[in-house]
């Protein structure tokens, strides 16, 4: 898939197969995540693959918003990337905490190669923390950035539609059209 078919193709999807996910698939998620830039080439993030049914279980009642389709999302598809990053670990600038944006990057690359694998995906941020901590036996000094459940689309959704490229982007200064 071309990379603006991914880009197209990514959406937000919740219903998966019972099928498994190749171990060739998920490495090269895991290699995507392994390339993203980070803070001073730190890589503050790893990555937590979950395919016991009870953890996936368990982390889906740690999910704050106990949306039914993201606790199903998880619960459903064979696998749930958790992924976490170590603070101490990159660095902060006028108050932005580096490993913040470190993760999320690392996350969108996971969530970009499973598109591309032709795999559904969601992100998830809205969770209990200190639950699925627990749950994962993570160490104290690692943040959760996000999670996202993976696995073959059982149900197809559209993409949204595009906006106007006038409320995105500007040139030179806030408010000027590009």
């Amino acid at each position: 898939m071309e990379f603006f078919d991914v880009i197209k193709k990514r959406t937000s999807i919740s219903k998966y197969k019972d099928s498994k996910i190749s171990k060739e698939s998920i490495d090269k998620m895991i290699e995507a995540a392994m390339r993203a830039p980070s803070w001073k080439n730190r890589s503050a993030f790893r990555i937590v693959i979950v395919d016991d049914k009870d953890k996936k279980d368990e982390i889906a009642e740690s999910i704050r918003n106990k949306d039914d389709k993201a606790c199903n999302a998880v619960k459903e598809a064979p696998i749930a990337m958790v992924i976490i990053a170590k603070p101490d670990d990159s660095g902060e600038v006028e108050g932005k905490d580096f490993y913040l944006v470190d993760g999320a990057i690392a996350m969108e690359h996971i969530i970009l190669a499973a598109t591309a694998e032709g795999y559904g995906t969601l992100w998830i941020g809205a969770i209990d923390e200190g639950e699925v901590k627990d749950i994962l036996k993570i160490p104290d000094e690692y943040k959760i950035i996000g999670i996202t459940p993976v696995g073959e689309i059982a149900e197809e959704k559209e993409h949204y539609k595009a906006k106007d490229i006038k409320e995105f982007a500007f040139r030179n200064e806030y408010n000027n059209p590009y």
